[in-house]
Parts: C-alpha cells; structure tokens; sequence
C-alpha cells in the first residue's frame, strides 16, 4: 500500500509490520525513518542489506524464535535493494506482529519486484521520496533565517537552494554551516554563501559540464583525467548537462528581434549568478538553437543506454563528454 510522506502522521501502524522507504531524496527518507520510529514502540537494531543476505537462515532463526529481537525489539535493514525480496516474502508468511521492520532503499525503478509487491499487499507500507521542489526547500530555508533572525536576501536563497540538487537532507546540512558560519553575526550576503556552499564533488561536475558546453576539449580532458568518477555520477553528470542544456533552450526562446545575449541572460529567471554569466553568454555563442535541441535528444538517450549497460556507465559518459566538447 502506498502512503505519502505527509500522510504518515495521520496513519495507525498498529496492522503493518514492514515498511519500505525508497528514493534518492535521502533528507526526507531521514525524516519520515525518525517519523515511523517516534511512532513505533520499541528500541531498534540497525543492519545492512548485506548482512541478512549473506546469513539469512540465521536471521530468520533469530527474528522467528526472538532469541535476538524480543517484544517490541525492531529492525532498521539499510542500503536494501531487490535481494532483500525473498527475506520480505518469507517474513509475510509468518507472524511478527511484535516486530517492526523498515526497509530503507535508494531508487527503485517501476518494474522493480521489491516496489510492486510493496504496492499491491495491503499488509505492506511503501513510502516513496523524490526530490524536493524549489518551493519546499525554499520555505524551510525562510523558516530557518527566520527562527534565527538572520538577514538574507532572496537572491542569496536562491543561490542556497540551487546547491542542494533537490534534497532538504542537503540543505539542513548547508544551512548548519551557515549558522557555524556566522556565529554572532545576523547577516550573510550572495558571495558568503558562493563559497560556503561551493562543495568539491558538486562544483567538478558542474566545471565539467561547463568547460565542455563551451567546447574547450583540452581542459574538459584536464578536468576528466585529475577528477576520480564514480559509476553512480554518470547519472548526475548527464542530469547536469540536461538541467544546463535546457536553460540554454530557455534563454533562445526567450529571445525577440536583436536582443543581445547580455540582455538575455540578466533578465532570465531564476536570475544566473553573475560569476556563470560569461560562462553561459560563451556557451551561447557556441550552440544554436537547433544544436542545443539535438544535445537534449541526445543527453536522453545516452541516459537510456547508460542505464542498461550499467557496468560501462563512465566509459558512455566519457565518450558523450568527448563528442560535446568536440562538438562543430
């Protein structure tokens, strides 16, 4: 059965024994985690994926016989994937009304057998997370400036709120640097927040996107050769090339008559930070409208083929980083 996070509040428990928490806004699985637990009585024991897996005649023999897990003793598995399903049909085939059990995923695909049996067994709970709106993290963002009396202005929320990649778990991160930040100060301004919030990980992959949008083959070679890429970033490097591209298309459909680039980019909204004006005005220049709609097509389906040929990934993204910089 499916429950919407804001919904859980609201909801008894007291007939459910497994939960499934699944997503990529890991801020909000955090949350509504520390919601279930509030709600449930009873300490918890907090195991991986890995662990019930590898040993799962011994983890059942303790959870049935409750020689580890006794009254109102309940489970927290992490890092679950579709090798937890069997576990999970085995446990609803027996009575363990006393223990809770909340399964804690990353994304999980529509045709994933884990998330359909979740959604189709009434007995089950499956709450899912997806990123959060601008519009959410930017009034958890005034709620915090607010209860703390500091002085921000909009621009500069906005500036926060773009660095968090739609997740309130990394913004309330940020948001504690900040207030470290300023100790007894009651004000921050746009060019504290630039460098606070400018994380390595984060900002290499925009530098990558960038340099190669702009066709500079040489230093986007530089940047792949010195940065060391996981398989998993190939999906946020291809989303940041989607999120740039389609600002690009943006700002040329917003375009009349022989206004110039410059005028276009200051009056965009959501405003561009003026540090990324000259990168994007170059970005301009080099990709015409009719390009910039073949990269977006193209952004897609690599995205398609990466993820069926996830153990070449990097090698996929490379090559589409390659042929964009290269790009004539």
């Amino acid at each position: 059965m499916i429950i919407k996070h804001f919904e859980i509040n609201k909801i008894k428990f007291d007939k459910h024994s497994i939960f499934l928490v699944y997503g990529e806004n890991e801020g909000l699985k955090k949350e509504i985690i520390q919601t279930l637990k509030k709600k449930i009585s009873g300490n918890f024991e907090n195991y991986d994926e890995g662990q019930i897996v590898s040993n799962n005649e011994l983890f059942y023999e303790k959870l049935f016989n409750k020689s580890l897990f006794e009254k109102e003793n309940n489970i927290i598995i992490n890092r679950c994937s579709e090798k937890i399903y069997d576990v999970v049909e085995k446990i609803m085939d027996k009575n363990i009304s006393d223990t809770k059990i909340i399964l804690n995923s990353n994304i999980l695909e529509k045709r994933s057998k884990l998330r359909n049996l979740f959604e189709k067994e009434k007995e089950l709970i499956i709450v899912p997370t997806y990123k959060d709106t601008s519009i959410t993290l930017t009034e958890i963002a005034k709620k915090f400036f607010c209860n703390y009396k500091i002085s921000i202005s909009q621009e500069t929320i906005n500036l926060l709120i773009s660095r968090c990649n739609g997740d309130r778990g990394h913004l309330r991160s940020e948001l504690d640097k900040v207030l470290i930040y300023l100790i007894d100060k009651k004000n921050i301004n746009l060019e504290e927040i630039y460098k606070l919030t400018n994380l390595a990980e984060n900002f290499n992959i925009n530098e990558l996107v960038d340099t190669s949008l702009c066709k500079n083959p040489q230093k986007t070679c530089e940047i792949l050769n010195e940065s060391n890429y996981k398989s998993e970033d190939g999906i946020l490097i291809l989303r940041t090339f989607l999120q740039k591209a389609k600002r690009l298309l943006s700002l040329y459909e917003g375009q009349s008559g022989n206004i110039s680039f410059d005028s276009l980019i200051n009056g965009y909204t959501p405003p561009i930070f003026w540090k990324d004006k000259p990168i994007v005005k170059k970005q301009l220049e080099n990709w015409s409208k009719s390009k910039i709609k073949d990269l977006i097509a193209n952004i897609n389906k690599t995205e398609i083929f990466l993820k069926k040929n996830s153990s070449i990934s990097l090698m996929l993204v490379f090559n589409f980083i390659y042929e964009t910089s290269n790009n004539s």
